[in-house]
Protein backbone atom coordinates (compact mmCIF):
# COMPACT_ATOMS: atom_id res chain seq x y z
CA UNK A 1 0.00 0.00 0.00
CA UNK A 2 1.19 3.39 -0.82
CA UNK A 3 1.02 7.02 0.66
CA UNK A 4 -2.18 7.56 -1.83
CA UNK A 5 -3.76 4.35 -1.21
CA UNK A 6 -3.56 4.97 2.92
CA UNK A 7 -5.07 8.27 2.58
CA UNK A 8 -7.48 6.85 0.44
CA UNK A 9 -8.62 3.90 2.61
CA UNK A 10 -8.04 6.33 6.29
CA UNK A 11 -10.50 8.33 4.30
CA UNK A 12 -13.36 6.55 3.34
CA UNK A 13 -13.21 4.35 7.14
CA UNK A 14 -13.26 7.71 8.63
CA UNK A 15 -15.68 9.44 6.44
CA UNK A 16 -13.07 12.80 6.03
CA UNK A 17 -12.25 13.95 2.81
CA UNK A 18 -9.16 12.81 1.17
CA UNK A 19 -7.39 16.68 1.83
CA UNK A 20 -7.67 16.42 5.66
CA UNK A 21 -6.70 13.11 5.80
CA UNK A 22 -3.49 14.40 3.57
CA UNK A 23 -2.55 16.96 5.97
CA UNK A 24 -3.00 14.79 8.69
CA UNK A 25 -0.43 12.34 7.46
CA UNK A 26 1.44 15.15 6.34
CA UNK A 27 1.84 16.18 9.66
CA UNK A 28 2.43 13.50 11.47
CA UNK A 29 5.41 12.15 9.30
CA UNK A 30 6.54 15.64 10.15
CA UNK A 31 6.40 15.46 13.66
CA UNK A 32 7.85 12.01 13.85
CA UNK A 33 10.59 13.38 12.23
CA UNK A 34 11.33 16.27 13.97
CA UNK A 35 11.38 14.25 17.14
CA UNK A 36 13.65 11.29 15.81
CA UNK A 37 16.08 14.27 14.96
CA UNK A 38 15.90 15.60 18.00
CA UNK A 39 16.22 12.33 19.92
CA UNK A 40 12.99 11.51 21.14
CA UNK A 41 11.04 8.38 20.61
CA UNK A 42 7.56 8.35 19.22
CA UNK A 43 5.34 5.55 20.89
CA UNK A 44 1.81 4.41 19.18
CA UNK A 45 0.91 2.05 21.70
CA UNK A 46 0.01 -1.31 20.63
CA UNK A 47 1.31 0.13 17.12
CA UNK A 48 4.99 0.55 17.43
CA UNK A 49 7.72 2.70 19.01
CA UNK A 50 9.88 4.91 16.66
CA UNK A 51 13.36 5.88 17.18
CA UNK A 52 16.68 6.81 16.17
CA UNK A 53 19.61 4.89 16.60
CA UNK A 54 23.64 5.09 16.35
CA UNK A 55 24.86 2.55 13.90
CA UNK A 56 28.76 2.88 14.51
CA UNK A 57 31.60 3.42 12.30
CA UNK A 58 32.99 -0.05 10.84
CA UNK A 59 35.36 -1.26 7.96
CA UNK A 60 33.41 -2.86 5.19
CA UNK A 61 34.65 -4.15 1.33
CA UNK A 62 34.41 -2.62 -1.64
CA UNK A 63 31.88 -4.36 -3.49
CA UNK A 64 33.22 -3.65 -6.81
CA UNK A 65 36.83 -4.47 -5.34
CA UNK A 66 36.12 -7.11 -2.66
CA UNK A 67 40.20 -7.37 -2.03
CA UNK A 68 39.85 -3.45 -0.92
CA UNK A 69 38.84 -2.35 2.33
CA UNK A 70 36.45 0.49 3.21
CA UNK A 71 35.90 2.64 6.57
CA UNK A 72 32.10 3.05 7.05
CA UNK A 73 31.07 6.13 8.86
CA UNK A 74 28.90 6.39 12.43
CA UNK A 75 25.58 7.62 10.79
CA UNK A 76 21.93 8.07 12.55
CA UNK A 77 19.59 5.31 11.40
CA UNK A 78 15.53 5.14 11.82
CA UNK A 79 14.11 2.12 13.81
CA UNK A 80 10.75 1.18 14.37
CA UNK A 81 9.69 -1.66 17.27
CA UNK A 82 6.48 -3.07 16.48
CA UNK A 83 3.98 -3.15 19.52
CA UNK A 84 1.88 -6.34 21.23
CA UNK A 85 -1.39 -4.85 19.20
CA UNK A 86 0.42 -5.16 15.71
CA UNK A 87 2.53 -8.06 16.32
CA UNK A 88 -0.65 -10.14 17.93
CA UNK A 89 -2.74 -9.33 14.80
CA UNK A 90 0.12 -10.35 12.15
CA UNK A 91 -0.21 -14.04 14.52
CA UNK A 92 -3.90 -14.19 13.82
CA UNK A 93 -4.29 -13.68 17.58
CA UNK A 94 -6.78 -10.80 17.17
Amino acid sequence: MNKAKLIETIATKTSVNKKEVEKVVEAMEQTTMEALKNGDEVTLTGFGTFSARVRNARMGVNPRNPKEKIQIPTVTVPKFKAGKALKDSLKGKR
